[in-house]
């Protein structure tokens, strides 16, 4: 006999085992595929076991204890199981590694109390899934032992945030926690202030602030998102006098924030609203990045997931009530025009509202918050939704959209927006979404055109990202790490 038949052979009765032995859910998993073995390669425990091994024992990174998968046993199991190709103990370990794995991976998918996020649509929330799901995504994986070493159920954003952590801890955990004094810059060429820092940084002998110090503040300030001068300012000492427990904890908040994305498998859209970006997946990919302007301080971009179901080609930008008191309505009662700015006032926020003569609007008492009128700017090149806007609808009015403000996406921080989504790209977006250049019929406004399929959308707050070279710290301009 070939030695492919012979493997097959066994398998064939490894899948015999497992029918005669396994039950509960698992068996919901086993049964449509014949009983057929996961983790059995040539009659041995195949190398996506030792993957697996190798995520339990760091567990840990992820909030999880290492124990509760039982590591030892599973080890013993296959140790045994392939010591003398027993068909009845490889379908023990089969069983054991597959039951493990299932929990494993609901467990690190399982949201955090910690993380409020609105969730828009029933497909968008959080599932408990069952262990046949689960094993079957495993099943159909190109490559199941690059699934289980990459993590590939959770989305990039936590697997690299994961094993960034531990570069972090390994480059800046485990320093001296000794103040450095704040009562001013410490400069290079300084003496006074600098036996501290020295210290506080781990570079133990010496007085001043010589090069190898210079070179280790640069550092520090470039893995903590400041500016890398070697100059040890308020907001250097400030950050090296949190110690090394605040950025750890900084780090795990993070983490359980992109617990809540999906893997890359899922067809999706990610919006960070601590650095301004966006990122879209598919296929188990990222398709592409892009800027994009999110809300200020005081119109925050709220953390919320739902579906994009219709593009809006020609859109009316329907001016917040705040913006038409504050800034609309003193340019109307110092002798503007309306029409002439292209915006028409509507009697009510109903689909059949009508249209207002703006000579009838009493624009004192829109200007000194007695009156609320709803204005809406016409469709145009100067329309602060440009041509398009990707809709999920929600009741706080929330999409992303094209944007004629250009110079606000080349600042560095870009939060200014009333806490809707201004992209950089909307026509690349929108080929993405639907797989073909959005073009309106005509002039005519609010052309609404459904996506074939709808694409989910989690808009985000990332404080700590993964980089190239380790982690990289966002300020937190919405004020709600509360470390």
């Amino acid at each position: 006999m070939q030695p492919g038949a012979v493997a097959d052979s066994q398998r064939t009765s490894v899948a015999a085992e497992i029918r005669s032995s396994v039950g509960g859910k698992l068996r919901d998993f086993y049964a449509p595929r014949g009983y057929w073995p996961l983790w059995i390669e040539k009659g041995r425990v195949g190398p996506q076991a030792d993957a697996l091994i190798a995520l339990i024992e760091g567990a840990d990174a992820d909030g999880l204890k290492p124990r509760d998968y039982e590591p030892r046993e599973l080890k013993s199991l296959m140790k045994e199981a392939d010591a003398n190709g027993d068909p009845r103990l490889l379908a023990r370990a089969d069983i054991a590694l597959s039951k493990a794995f299932a929990a494993l991976v609901s467990d690190m998918r399982k949201p955090s109390r910690k993380v409020k996020v609105r969730y828009l649509d029933p497909e968008v929330e959080p599932k408990d899934e069952e262990p046949k799901e689960i094993l079957r995504a495993a099943a159909v994986a190109p490559s199941f032992v690059d699934y289980v070493r990459s993590s590939g159920w959770m989305s990039p954003f936590y697997v690299k945030l994961r094993d960034a952590r531990a570069t972090f801890a390994r480059r800046w955990g485990g320093l001296p926690q000794v103040s450095v004094p704040t009562d001013g810059k410490l400069r290079p060429g300084m003496k006074a202030g600098a036996v501290a820092l020295r210290r506080r940084l781990g570079l133990e002998g010496g007085t001043a602030y010589d090069k190898a110090l210079v070179a280790r503040v640069k550092a520090y300030q470039g893995d903590h998102g400041l500016k890398p001068d070697g100059v040890a300012g308020a907001a250097t000492i400030a950050a090296l006098n949190r110690g090394d427990d605040y950025y750890d904890r900084l780090i795990a908040l993070n983490l359980e924030r992109t617990r809540l994305l999906p893997g890359p498998q899922v067809r999706h859209v990610v919006v960070d609203a601590a650095s301004a970006r966006l990122w879209y997946f598919s296929k188990g990919v990222q398709d592409g990045t892009m800027k994009v302007v999110v809300g200020a301080k005081e119109s925050q971009t709220p953390m919320m997931a739902g579906m994009v179901r219709y593009a809006t080609l020609n859109p009316y930008w329907n001016v917040p009530s705040d913006l038409v008191e504050r800034k609309l309505a003193p340019r109307m009662l110092n002798g503007a025009s309306l029409t002439k700015l292209r915006y028409e006032a509507l009697s009510d926020w109903s689909a059949n509202a009508q249209k207002l003569e703006p000579a009838a609007i009493d624009w004192r008492a829109v200007a000194d918050g007695r009156t609320e009128l709803r204005v809406r700017q016409l469709p145009g090149g100067d329309n602060a939704m440009g041509k398009v806007k990707f809709m999920f609808p929600n009741d706080l009015g929330i999409y992303l959209h094209d944007t004629p403000s250009r110079d606000l996406l080349a600042k560095p921080a870009r939060q200014f927006s009333n806490g809707c989504v201004r992209l950089e790209d909307a026509q690349r977006l929108g080929r993405w979404f639907f797989g073909k250049p959005l073009k309106p019929d005509s002039d005519k406004p609010e052309q609404h055109v459904p996506l074939p399929q709808p694409v989910p959308v989690y808009l985000t707050y990332l404080t700590a990202v993964p980089t190239a070279g380790g982690v990289q710290f966002m300020p937190d301009v919405y004020g709600r790490d509360g470390i």
